[in-house]
């Protein structure tokens, strides 16, 4: 096992150097770390949103920098990028997180057309709620009847990554449905549907706890 803090500067970096020290290559990467600030942009502390964009993008990108390199060289393997839901619109009390996700959305999508016909797959997968600790340290919680358990969602992942599709929805089909807006509304409309959504969450009154 191989531990390290990926939204630290040197935390990808560790991982590279310990599979080089043992080793160890890479067949599937899965970029699943990810973590996401809530509550109003500006009435937040700053520094766990610039946790959440270190690991959600800074991460991400030089894990499958170093090892994707590794993968084209043999001419096989895979990647699977776990973005959100969240990636397909603007989220209010939500802003970092949905836009690192976003970001993961884009990235994955332009890099499985770079590996095209490398032998190398590249998958994003968007799940919904997922019944874990996301908001832990804060007032916000998930609905454990909207949420899917971890297990779900892993296997469900790995069957899409299995069937080669370019795009997994692991989660409840209302979840695939819910990013159709996005694509069709113009984005000042879903940006005030997302935040009326989350306000009726209570994530605009959202505080730390201890």
């Amino acid at each position: 096992m191989i531990t390290a803090d990926l939204a630290t500067p040197d935390g990808p970096e560790r991982v590279l150097r310990e599979l080089r020290d043992r080793g160890l290559t890479v067949d599937l990467l899965l970029n699943n770390a990810g973590a996401g600030s809530v509550g109003p942009f500006l009435g937040r502390p700053l520094e766990p949103q610039l946790r959440t964009v270190n690991l959600n993008i800074s991460g991400l990108l030089v894990l499958t920098h170093a090892i994707g390199n590794e993968l084209v060289a043999c001419g096989s393997g895979g990647i699977i990028n776990v973005s959100s839901g969240a990636a397909f619109q603007p989220m209010p009390y939500q802003a970092s997180y949905a836009a690192t996700k976003a970001f993961v959305l884009s990235f994955s999508e332009a890099l499985a057309e770079e590996l095209r016909g490398t032998g190398v797959h590249v998958m994003a997968a968007h799940p919904g709620a997922i019944a874990t600790g996301f908001f832990d340290g804060t007032s916000a919680t998930i609905d454990p009847r909207a949420a899917d358990t971890p297990a779900t969602i892993a296997a469900r992942t790995l069957d899409d990554y299995a069937r080669r599709r370019a795009a997994s929805y692991p989660g409840r089909a209302v979840n695939r449905v819910l990013t159709w807006p996005a694509r069709l509304l113009p984005r000042t409309v879903v940006a005030r549907l997302s935040g009326a959504f989350n306000r009726s969450q209570g994530l605009h009154e959202i505080v730390d706890v201890t």
